[in-house]
């Protein structure tokens, strides 16, 4: 009878918790629905105000004769002109096949290592990157290394234009290397094959430059999971790790805005992939990645990038040109490959150990250089969430990533592309500049989470900037995901069901499809591919167009460029206007429809298969924690002059909330100067790390035990003498900072700066 009870109990409790669930799911898709109509709507506004813009300002005027006459003419020409220049992407594009595909550098270069020479043969390679004539090198700088990433788009990515990421490296000084990739892989090639290659390239670099630093290694979007992933198996290869746009923390991003992270659950899994695959006779076809991006913007690919060119003919086509030369040849990958990455990353979401059965690929903790990650509001392939994230998942508060002893510090910019991190002109200038050129002041920074802050000089002729670090906290990675992480439970249930859709076509759809594909097959496949197709139907090899050249040639030499006040610009403005907003209008309301599947589908799922972490699992976990920050106090009373004057560094950083960029270079001096006194730079980045733990967890016993490890005065004031030495501001008496020097001053029994001075001054007119 007790034993019906307790199960009748079970059942009901049971049956409330479905129920509650079930109106929670309701209420989460009735929210969203609200949230969409009211995005859709508000956009649907913006548009409709910027179509009547012109109207309300009167730039819409009637054309007379003349005005048709003469726009007529050059609207003619610049198609000319336009059908021109896709005739001379596809030539170009058809050129750089033939060549074998090299990579795309405006760089000239030297082949080093060729990864198909490597025992396990890969289709990567390790290039040096010549300087010009005049271009100094600071061989006892750092070398950099850029890795290319192969995301389906063709390679040279970091160094396609002279505002760049290797641009940049040069101007700095340092001996910079890239590793590229070929069209097509080795054949067997996989993952783990290429990260061997590239931690030997890396050793290759290192070996070279015996007197420098450890290489700094910059990986974009792909290449910059994947360098985290080489730095977590061998962390003793890097100096520092920065990593553009990268994704890490896949699931994360922002409801109605980042669609992208839903496309593996709305195909039903990772079997798409695999059926791609197959239908490439064992080799993906980049050229699906790239169309995935571009089907982001609909209004860009399908008509903006187009009108700007027609619109701005005379001047555009050689940028337009440039940008198409490596966006224009995707590559190919394995299809073991494509299927670990698919798999592992995007769907399973295991490089940072997400909460599911699949386990971690790697630990990310075990990466012990400075972490520079850089991201972007604008960049809807790689949003702030699933850049950042990574740290809330290895790190759940302050004192575990302090304990740790890692530095990572993060760059935001408030609207560039995902593009725009890698390939922007002005973002090299200024972000990558600056990063570049604070690369000694990232590695002095003791551990804990930095933003760095690049502030703009104003009253300056020519573009310059002032760069600080601003101390964050985890919570402030947490802020950044403005809807929480709730959601991300509906994609483990993706992750189950990739993998059982996955098992189904592997059972019983590769067998024979994989068999009955051959190269010929694969090869037209590729070729037919709409994305190559748009750009290959107007090459020369078009019979139809040959006249294109011709015509081309007489429109330039009597060009009838129409004038700028000719009223039909502006209709024909208003009509690319009313294009663009349309397509926009269709991309929202197609994601949005998407999203709302996806939420509705498997917020089902999730429900049915809910858990939460255990309380008692998390009690664990602040025991333990308590119990490492009592055994730091033993520690507050340990040291000596070194070790003080880093803590009073600390601490005023601490006070302020940031550290410029000219106070750690006077941290970098006193490291040069303190490192030829001590075993090892590392023994006094180990101290900085002690030192900033205690300041962490006893900011004030830190203070007050200060007088015991300097007992005498000389050492005090050497102290002191360095604080306004390394940033003057300090010791002015005003903020936070002015409360810690007056106090500092006390407890060492000094007398304060301003009283010092007047001291001195009496002193020297007595005498």
């Amino acid at each position: 009878m007790d034993r019906q009870q307790d199960m009748s109990a079970i059942t009901q409790e049971t049956t409330h918790e479905t129920t509650s669930a079930a109106r929670q799911l309701i209420g989460n898709i009735t929210d969203l629905q609200r949230q969409q109509s009211r995005n859709l709507l508000t956009n649907l506004q913006k548009r409709q105000q910027d179509m009547i813009e012109p109207w309300l300002e009167g730039e819409l005027k009637v054309p007379g004769p003349a005005d048709w006459l003469n726009y007529l003419v050059d609207a003619g020409e610049r198609s000319v002109l336009f059908w021109e220049t896709l005739q001379k992407r596809a030539d170009n594009t058809r050129a750089h096949e033939q060549a074998g595909s090299p990579p795309l550098l405006k760089f000239d270069y030297e082949t080093l290592l060729d990864g198909a020479d490597l025992e396990t043969p890969v289709n990567y390679s390790l290039l040096r990157i010549l300087p010009a004539n005049d271009q100094p090198i600071d061989e006892t700088l750092a070398p950099l290394i850029i890795v290319d990433p192969r995301g389906g788009h063709g390679a040279g990515i970091g160094g396609f234009k002279q505002d760049s990421e290797i641009g940049e490296s040069l101007r700095a000084g340092h001996p910079t290397y890239f590793i590229a990739f070929g069209f097509s892989p080795e054949p067997g090639q996989t993952m783990t094959d290429v990260a061997m290659a590239q931690m030997r390239f890396i050793e290759f670099v290192t070996e070279r430059h015996p007197k420098a630093d450890k290489p700094v290694i910059i990986g974009n979007c792909q290449a910059g999971w994947a360098l985290m992933g080489l730095a977590a198996a061998r962390p003793e290869l890097p100096g520092m790790v920065i990593v553009n746009g990268a994704p890490l923390a896949y699931w994360s991003g922002v409801t109605g805005r980042d669609p992208m992270r839903y496309a593996g659950g709305l195909l039903g899994g990772a079997w798409a992939t695999r059926l791609a695959s197959d239908l490439g006779n064992g080799r993906f076809d980049g050229a699906w990645l790239v169309s995935n991006f571009e089907n982001l913007n609909p209004a860009n690919t399908f008509w903006t990038k187009g009108y700007d060119l027609y619109a701005k003919v005379d001047t555009e086509a050689p940028r337009f040109l440039d940008f198409e030369r490596w966006w224009g040849s995707p590559n190919l990958f394995n299809a073991d490959e494509i299927e670990s990455i698919v798999d592992d990353l995007f769907i399973g979401n295991r490089l940072t150990g997400a909460a599911n059965a699949g386990g971690n690929l790697l630990d990310l903790r075990a990466i012990e250089v400075p972490v520079v990650v850089f991201c972007s509001y604008g960049d809807n392939i790689t949003p702030p969430q699933q850049a950042l994230n990574w740290i809330v998942d290895l790190y759940p508060d302050d004192f575990a990533l302090q304990s740790a002893g890692r530095t990572i510090v993060y760059l935001k910019h408030a609207s560039t592309g995902h593009l725009g991190i890698f390939v922007s002109g002005s973002v090299a200038r200024r972000e990558h500049r600056q990063m570049i050129d604070a690369l000694s002041e990232i590695k002095a920074l003791p551990p804990g989470l930095f933003e760095l802050i690049i502030d703009d000089v104003p009253g300056s002729e020519t573009p310059a900037y002032r760069v600080h670090f601003e101390t964050r906290s985890v919570d402030d990675i947490r802020a950044v995901d403005t809807d929480g992480r709730e959601e991300e439970r509906e994609f483990i249930e993706v992750d189950k069901v990739s993998e059982i859709t996955s098992q189904l076509y592997d059972w019983t759809v590769r067998p024979w499809l994989s068999r009955m594909i051959t190269e010929p097959m694969a090869e037209t496949m590729r070729r037919t591919h709409p994305f190559r197709l748009r750009r290959s139907i107007w090459g020369s090899q078009n019979p139809a167009l040959w006249w294109l050249p011709a015509a081309a040639e007489r429109v330039r030499q009597s060009r009838h460029p129409v004038d700028s006040s000719n009223p039909l610009l502006a209709w024909q403005e208003l009509a690319s206007r009313n294009i663009a907003n349309t397509l926009d209008s269709w991309g929202e309301m197609r994601d949005a429809g998407g999203e709302l599947v996806f939420h509705a589908f498997y917020g089902y799922l999730s429900m049915l298969s809910s858990a939460s972490p255990s309380p008692g699992t998390k009690r664990h976990k602040e025991a333990r924690e308590r119990k490492r920050i009592e055994e730091l106090r033993d520690d507050l009373s340990k040291g000596g002059e070194l070790e003080a004057g880093l803590r009073v560094l600390l601490l005023f950083a601490k006070a302020e909330g940031k550290l410029s960029k000219s106070a750690m270079e006077s941290v970098v001096q006193g490291y040069r100067k303190a490192a030829t006194q001590l075993p090892d730079i590392e023994t006094l980045r180990e101290i900085t790390r002690q030192q900033n733990l205690l300041v962490f967890a006893y900011p004030e016993e830190s203070v007050q035990q200060l007088p015991d490890i300097v007992p005498d005065a000389e050492s005090r004031q050497r102290i002191l003498d360095a604080v306004c030495r390394i940033e003057p501001a300090w010791c002015n008496g005003e903020g936070e900072t002015g409360k810690l020097w007056r106090h500092l001053n006390e407890i060492f029994e000094q007398p304060s700066s301003q009283s010092s001075r007047k001291s001195s001054n009496k002193q020297s007119k007595a005498k």
